[in-house]
């Protein structure tokens, strides 16, 4: 049986992974979702702080 890292790699390497992994990058390539992005990494990283 294959491990979880093993299918999430063979997904990723078929025609719809390729496929989401170019729509994520497009959506990254927008400004207004890099900030979107910053904001939730800020948040988390706040979070594990006490």
């Amino acid at each position: 049986m294959a491990t979880i890292t093993q299918r999430i790699q063979s997904f990723l390497q078929s025609p719809r992974g390729r496929q989401l992994v170019d729509q994520g990058r497009q959506q990254l390539a927008k400004p207004e979702n890099q900030q979107r992005l910053r904001r939730l990494v800020s948040r988390l990283q706040n979070r594990r702080r006490p």
